[in-house]
């Protein structure tokens, strides 16, 4: 999660070494001074619907660097050398010890075993005290209670040094048990054991591991202003990652630099932690950077490297460069695993290469290229998104073929993926005919299944179906969530007569609320006031991302019942007043666009029409205006442009398809102006 960054004492960072930090900025939704009212508004009306808290990181205070202490020119590593088994003394003396406290449970007090091991007159050697942390190294809590023996042995009979105190962290790291790392770090602190540069490392990886980004950076801090222990290159990568995690990419940058300073070589990881920030920042330069900073050093990528760089590259919208990393990947002779394909097959997918992402399957093929699960069921979802469904069909036939043994069997996503293919291109009978072989064959499905199955057969008008599916799934113990529960509001705006009734009764079942909307929505006897108070307690108890499907649907069903005509324009004001439709218009000084991609056909003719009467109140229009609903490989998506056009002809409104833009609909101000002035309102 992105923390606000204060000014850090930092050095610059030469100036043209280092890709420039791109400000990410708010567009401006008019050329004018002034800003729209919806701009005003917006920040008001987010603020109307509850959402989930978001935590908030506290920005790390700046990292200080003592003064009075010099910088060293060269990077010191000061890590304790790893024993090698041959310098272990004979663990066969304590092997009855051992077999005693492995026999305890998890938690158990070690005091008492330890006394009866070692008299008072013979406390255990610090070789002893070694081997026996090491053997508990997957048990924190024997580790955390021996360590306590230990320490309080009469009159010092052990010294319990830095050594003793780092091997149990690093028990404790490996357990992700942060709080009782760190309170292990403050008691070494209280008792005057000193902390080295391991301790440290294992402090800030430890709540890396953990995800307490602020803790790590907090004892970063201390590690330099406190003892003035130097990082190491482990320490570095790990710190760099914290950075980046918190999104402060300036200070990953700064320290990166610095480090670099001090004579420190980065490695693969720091490298892939770079590339993975950048991409996630869609900052292309950034990647370019971290190309020229590995040439720099004399490292060659490993396949942790180039996965974040393929990855970076995806995210960026860079698939030809990608396709050349991948190119001059296997050239070097490092091979590809299922990661990386992965990745690789997500870049084509979204670049909408779907030829290209299957070359890519039959090359492996060939090849003998390892593929697990994840990386087949991405290829079949990206057949689904660019429409390539006997190309689907082929590869999961042979995620079938008992006789390919290097190719893995479909799991529930593998048929989920498949049944979303056949919904995308409006086959209602084979994604329910798979869905049937997927329960046959012993996988349970997942709510994304029933979810997919259920949109597909209403679309399809099988409404009688989709219950009895939904039946089906609650009878197993499906338990609905909002995303389901949206897609029965869809089924219901597609149904009619009894079958509406009979999805109601399912949904009521589910969500006795939402039924109580649509029973609202229908009555003329609701005033505007209730009608509020009502959808607002709908949209506050569902999730946020469901909260604008929800009015699409809404929308949908008033227009498509026969509800009072003002119902769906109520809807469609309110929603917009909770920021659910804020991002639908654009302004610019010579063009203004109405972005209907996000809604369905209902909501999308109800916003159409509440934007001719918005422009009809305006004297200084643009030049031109044009509507934006879209275009996809899928049929069903397809419904929305067809359906506008549809709209567009039956209003006479002056608008037409655009030539340079598919989905795209353009008209001049002045038509514009001339049809809503012969234009009767009440029908617009």
């Amino acid at each position: 999660m992105a923390a606000a960054a204060p000014a850090f004492l930092f050095l610059s960072p030469p100036v043209g070494k280092f890709p420039a930090v791109k400000t990410r900025t708010k567009p401006c939704a008019s050329s004018s001074s002034s800003p729209s009212l919806a701009d005003q508004l917006e920040p008001i009306s987010r603020a109307l619907l509850h959402g989930k808290p978001t935590p908030t990181q506290h920005a790390p205070d700046p990292t200080w660097v003592n003064p009075s202490k010099p910088k060293p020119t060269v990077l010191s590593l000061r890590r304790h050398r790893r024993r090698s088994p041959s310098s272990h003394p004979s663990s066969a003396p304590l092997q009855p010890l051992l077999r005693d406290i492995r026999a305890l449970p998890e938690d158990a007090d070690l005091a008492p075993t330890m006394d009866a091991f070692f008299p008072p007159a013979s406390p255990p050697s610090t070789s002893d005290a070694l081997l026996l942390l090491n053997y508990l190294h997957p048990s924190w809590c024997k580790s955390l209670s021996l360590l306590t023996w230990l320490r309080a042995l009469p009159d010092g009979a052990f010294p319990v040094d830095t050594i003793l105190f780092n091997v149990v962290l690093k028990s404790l790291r490996a357990a992700r048990q942060w709080p009782h790392a760190e309170r292990l770090a403050f008691d070494m602190l209280a008792s005057g054991v000193p902390l080295d540069n391991i301790t440290y490392s294992t402090l800030i990886t430890a709540a890396r591991r953990c995800r307490q980004f602020d803790k790590a950076v907090e004892w970063f801090e201390r590690m330099y202003a406190a003892d003035g222990v130097l990082p190491d290159e482990v320490t570095y990568s790990a710190v760099l990652d914290v950075y980046a995690q918190l999104g402060m990419k300036e200070e990953v940058l700064a320290l990166f630099d610095r480090a670099r300073g001090s004579g420190w070589k980065p490695d693969h990881v720091a490298f892939a932690v770079l590339a993975k920030m950048f991409g996630e920042a869609g900052d292309y330069d950034g990647i370019q950077f971290v190309f020229r900073e590995m040439r720099e050093v004399g490292l060659k990528p490993n396949i942790f490297v180039y996965n974040a760089l393929l990855e970076a590259l995806g995210k960026t919208g860079k698939p030809g460069l990608a396709r050349s990393l991948f190119e001059e990947m296997t050239a070097e002779g490092v091979e590809p695993n299922a990661r990386t394909l992965t990745a690789v097959a997500k870049i084509y997918g979204r670049a909408r290469w779907g030829r290209d992402a299957l070359n890519l399957w039959e090359q492996m093929r060939e090849k003998k290229l390892p593929a697990d699960s994840i990386l087949c069921n991405t290829l079949l979802s990206m057949c689904a998104d660019v429409g390539l469904v006997s190309e689907a069909e082929q590869l999961f036939d042979e995620m079938k073929d008992p006789e390919l043994s290097d190719v893995p069997k479909p799991d529930k996503w593998s048929y989920t993926a498949m049944i979303n293919i056949y919904g995308s291109d409006g086959d209602a009978d084979r994604a329910l005919q798979l869905f049937a072989e997927m329960v046959e064959s012993g996988i349970e499905p997942n709510i994304m299944s029933y979810t997919i199955v259920i949109q597909c057969l209403g679309k399809a008008g099988r409404i009688r179906d989709a219950v009895e599916v939904l039946q089906s799934g609650i009878a197993k113990g499906l338990k609905p969530d909002d995303r389901l529960c949206g897609c029965l509001l869809s089924v219901v705006a597609l149904s009619s007569g009894e079958d509406t009734e009979m999805v109601l009764a399912c949904l009521e079942k589910v969500n006795r609320n939402l039924v109580k909307l649509i029973r609202m929505l229908g009555d003329d006897g609701v005033g505007t006031d209730d009608l509020k108070a009502e959808l607002k307690g709908v949209l506050n108890a569902a999730s946020p991302e469901v909260r604008r499907p929800y009015c699409n649907c809404l929308i949908d069903i008033c227009r498509n019942h026969g509800f009072p005509r003002e119902r769906a324009v109520e809807l469609f004001r309110l929603a917009h007043h909770y920021g659910l439709y804020s991002k639908i218009h654009t302004r610019k000084e010579e063009e203004w666009s109405l972005d209907l991609r996000s809604l369905s056909v209902g909501a999308a003719k109800t916003a159409f029409d509440e934007w001719m009467k918005t422009i009809s109140e305006h004297e200084a229009l643009p030049e031109s205006l044009s509507v934006y609903t879209g275009s996809s490989t899928h049929k069903f998506a397809q419904g929305l442009a067809t359906a506008f056009a549809a709209h567009l002809e039956q209003v006479a409104a002056p608008f037409r398809p655009s030539e340079s833009q598919l989905g795209s609909f353009i008209s001049s101000r002045d038509d514009v102006v001339s049809w809503l002035k012969n234009t009767d309102r009440s029908h617009v």
